[in-house]
């Protein structure tokens, strides 16, 4: 037996046969030709097919990685547009007189490079997606057969990297595990395996193609991968599957159950979703309502700066489809980590304390008012929350409102229809953390955004993989933002929340009940799991000591 590490993304166990994933090899001809219009026309039509093809990749991811996953093919969609691009392949071979193909490698692999010369994490992990592309587009061009060819039977997949397309491409009813040689834990494969839930592993540097057809386990859990394993381990990983398999089972019969301690607590167990596609994750999993909705994914997913009335249909498709359940819609939140070409943003030297977020609203005021105008025509048909994200003072939350009730004075002297909503703010940096007295006299909820929080408080940049040792999202000054805040919000009578990825967490879940929180929005996945862990804390008993 051979046992092999690597850096868990998804726990779980798969047990199979493994099959290599192997990137095509291509061969290009680099000999010159004599007339290069030929070439030009061979390259847009690979191009529009490989367009066509990514959008039929993002109506499968759609179905089976929900909407942030799917975003990854339509920004690819959007790349093949680039006429930085474009130009630079057509000038390879209007100006050199090569191949299509040639001119795709060559232009493909300068704007690869470009991305990881960059200093931004984010930016630096975009240079897979170029090479991603560039493959599809060699693929089209010289013939390639692009099926994955893995048979019918389950199979535990080994490869040096994935890119998005490969794995969405992949045959999900056989796929056991995922196991990579390359990737971080940001990357767009490693998004998608926890879309999947699938038990995966990056970073598993000895991988060796003498694996291929050989039986293995994935252990998620230890972060590692059995090659050959002896009968008495299959035998142990089998169990600790099948009481995987019970627990799933078992966390079914909770739908339908309250969100009540032993002791009588009730909270409410909401999901964060990133636009509508999300829905039917939030009913099938139980959520009492969505608790986060990205709006700034309905930015990301469109080539152009979404008009009111696109957003408009999109807010209303939740909030009718899901009504009567209360729908907290933030504000676009772009910036930092999340860029859009039409925003014509600046490189930022620290773009996560940049010009982010409600900085952005409130600076492009025209912009922010189409969002707040749709918002309030969709609360004619649901029950909704506004929340503005990266707030510091009053001065903000108190010009938004006025924004808001510009629009609205607007829509009522157009006769427009709307419905009562609740005002919030999210809690996300450790000024407003330590403003909450004076912030909760001007909303009607706080929703805490951990992730963010942590990142502010302990001077942790998220977006850096070189500094995931030095993180701690249980770090004392954290928890203890967290606590001031429910009081303070209880002090002026709103409830508080928390939307973070800490929500999920349920290590801190009575903690965090026995701070007062009132709420806790997670990953649609994560809610049947939290409401089992809910449901097992008796707060009238004094906590177990720390360890």
């Amino acid at each position: 037996m051979k046992v092999a590490t690597g850096t868990k993304i998804v726990n779980g166990i798969g047990i199979g046969k493994i099959r290599i994933f192997k990137a095509p090899v291509y061969d290009i001809d680099e000999s010159e030709v004599e007339d290069p219009i030929p070439e030009l026309k061979r390259f847009e039509d690979a191009r529009i097919k490989v367009q066509q093809a990514q959008h039929a990749l993002y109506e499968k991811a759609l179905q089976t990685a929900g909407e942030e996953s799917a975003g990854i093919f339509e920004a690819h969609e959007l790349m093949l547009d680039d006429d930085d691009l474009i130009d630079e392949c057509k000038a390879i071979m209007a100006e050199q007189n090569r191949r299509a193909e040639y001119a795709v490698r060559q232009g493909f692999d300068n704007v690869a490079q470009m991305f990881r010369d960059m200093d931004d994490p984010y930016f630096q992990a975009r240079s897979a997606d170029v090479i991603d592309l560039k493959n599809s587009m060699l693929d089209v061009l010289l013939g390639n057969d692009t099926g994955a060819g893995f048979g019918d039977e389950p199979f535990i997949l080994v490869a040096e990297d994935l890119a998005p397309s490969e794995t969405v491409k992949l045959d999900k009813s056989l796929l056991l595990g995922l196991v990579t040689r390359e990737g971080s834990s940001s990357s767009h494969t490693a998004i998608l395996a926890r879309s999947m839930n699938l038990p995966s592993l990056i970073q598993c540097k000895d991988i060796s193609d003498d694996w291929d057809g050989k039986e293995a386990i994935l252990d998620g859990y230890n972060s590692c991968i059995y090659i050959e394993p002896t009968q008495d381990l299959v035998a142990s990983l089998t169990a600790r599957r099948e009481e995987d398999l019970k627990q799933e089972a078992l966390l079914q019969e909770l739908k339908g159950k309250d969100n009540t301690t032993i002791d009588g607590k009730t909270i409410k167990v909401y999901a964060n979703i990133g636009g509508p596609s999300d829905m039917g994750a939030v009913q099938v999993n139980d959520a009492g309502g969505v608790g986060l909705f990205r709006s700034e994914f309905v930015y990301l997913g469109s080539p152009v700066d979404p008009s009111e009335e696109a957003q408009f249909e999109a807010y209303k498709r939740v909030l009718e489809t899901l009504s009567p359940k209360f729908v907290i819609i933030r504000t676009c939140d772009i910036g930092a980590d999340k860029t859009i070409d039409y925003m014509d943003l600046d490189k930022e030297e620290n773009p996560a304390l940049g010009y982010r977020a409600i900085r952005i609203c409130l600076t492009r005021k025209d912009f922010f008012k189409r969002q707040l105008r749709a918002l309030l025509r969709a609360s004619a048909f649901g029950n909704l929350g506004i929340m503005f994200p990266m707030i510091i003072s009053l001065r903000e939350v108190r010009e938004c409102k006025e924004l808001l009730a510009e629009c609205r004075r607007e829509l009522e002297n157009e006769n427009v229809k709307m419905g009562q909503i609740q005002v919030g703010i999210m809690i996300e940096t450790p000024a407003a953390a330590l403003c909450a007295d004076e912030l909760a006299e001007e909303v009607d909820f706080f929703s805490l955004g951990t992730n963010d929080l942590t990142q502010y408080t302990c001077a942790i940049d998220r977006q850096n993989a070189k500094l995931e040792p030095f993180a701690d999202a249980h770090h004392p000054a954290v928890l203890k933002l967290i606590q001031m805040t429910i009081e303070a919000g209880h002090r002026h009578n709103i409830w508080v929340g928390i939307c973070g990825e800490l929500g999920a967490d349920l290590t801190l879940t009575e903690t965090f009940l026995r701070m007062g929180v009132d709420e806790l929005s997670v990953n649609p996945k994560s809610v049947l799991s939290l409401r089992k862990k809910i449901r097992s804390i008796d707060l009238s008993k004094a906590p177990a000591p720390e360890n």
